[in-house]
Formats: C-alpha cells, sequence, structure tokens
C-alpha cells in the first residue's frame, strides 16, 4: 500500500498548493527547481516533494 505522501500531484495541484501558476510549476520541474518526472506529456509530482519545498520556500521567505 502506498504511503498517503506518495500521491502524485499534477502542475495544477501543486501550483493551487505554492500559489503559482501551472506554467510557473512546469517550467521550475523543467528546470529542476521542483522534483518532478514525466508520465507521457505531463509532469507529475510526488506530494512529499511538494511539502519539502513548501517548507524550503517558506524558511527562505521568513530569512528576508
Amino acid at each position: 500500500m502506498a504511503d498517503k505522501d506518495d500521491i502524485l500531484l499534477n502542475s495544477r495541484e501543486v501550483a493551487f498548493m505554492l500559489d503559482l501558476s501551472p506554467d510557473t510549476v512546469n517550467e521550475f520541474a523543467r528546470r529542476n527547481i521542483i522534483p518532478a518526472f514525466k508520465k507521457g506529456r505531463q509532469w507529475r509530482f510526488r506530494k512529499r516533494d511538494i511539502t519539502s519545498v513548501k517548507r524550503q520556500l517558506r524558511g527562505i521567505n521568513a530569512a528576508a
């Protein structure tokens, strides 16, 4: 059984979580800023990776 953090998300779901546009999320995936992989022609993201990125972004914003 898969862990709940192994859930796969699409670009739109990640954009909502990170308060970004789906196009920005796809660009970040392409540039390896956000961990992702392609399934067919679409980017897929593991929820645990996005949660980690969200924590890192929060830390960067708190330090500024």
